[in-house]
């Protein structure tokens, strides 16, 4: 039962895309995906917002939808769970105060399980404390947190559509890279994707 259940962080304002395709996707490839967020319920809502990128010195942001929580944050047992999805936005900026957060975080690695970061997602892991003498990509303004933790930045985002894996870790720079980053997910998860 563990092999089949994914677990995700997201909460307000947690980036669109980043929430909702990965969990399409997992979901389609056979796994249950626990979309989970400190202080929430099964079948309460956060907001997601929507970034893009439109020539400006940085993304843009715009009202996403209200995406469904799926299991009680409080009854989280990471043995329950094959992998951790830690998505973008600015969700991770303050979901990374909860010492719950943290704590989930660190069994995943202490574990070995697969992890996908994106985006901003990896200030989650920088808090954590997991990243120390590990690559890691992300978006370009999250490189800083990344070297702080004692990680190396990879800065793989010449077209944000790439994805890294380092042991356990596949992260990526943002949602363009979705196709890669679940699929290296997924490959380090054990899964078989027959084309």
């Amino acid at each position: 039962m563990s092999q089949k259940k994914i677990l995700m962080f997201v909460g307000d304002f947690v980036e669109d895309y980043e929430a909702m395709v990965p969990f399409q996707m997992l979901a389609m490839a056979g796994y249950q995906v626990d979309a989970v967020c400190p202080d929430k319920k099964a079948g309460d809502t956060v907001k997601t917002a929507i970034h893009d990128f439109e020539g400006d010195q940085t993304y843009t942001e715009k009202v996403g939808h209200n995406f469904h929580i799926t299991a009680d944050f409080d009854s989280v047992n990471t043995s329950d769970y094959a992998g951790l999805v830690i998505p973008g936005g600015r969700a991770p900026e303050y979901l990374r105060l909860n010492p719950r957060i943290l704590e989930i975080t660190r069994e995943f690695f202490e574990t070995n399980k697969p992890v996908a970061a994106i985006c901003h997602g990896p200030q989650i892991l920088a808090a954590a404390g997991v990243l120390k003498g590990r690559e890691c990509c992300a978006y370009p303004a999250v490189g800083p947190d990344i070297e702080r933790a004692g990680g190396k930045w990879i800065a793989n985002n010449e077209t944000f559509s790439n994805a890294y894996v380092e042991g356990n870790l596949v992260s990526a720079p943002a949602w363009p890279a979705h196709p890669e980053w679940i699929r290296k997910f997924l490959e380090v998860l054990g899964a078989k994707i027959e084309i």
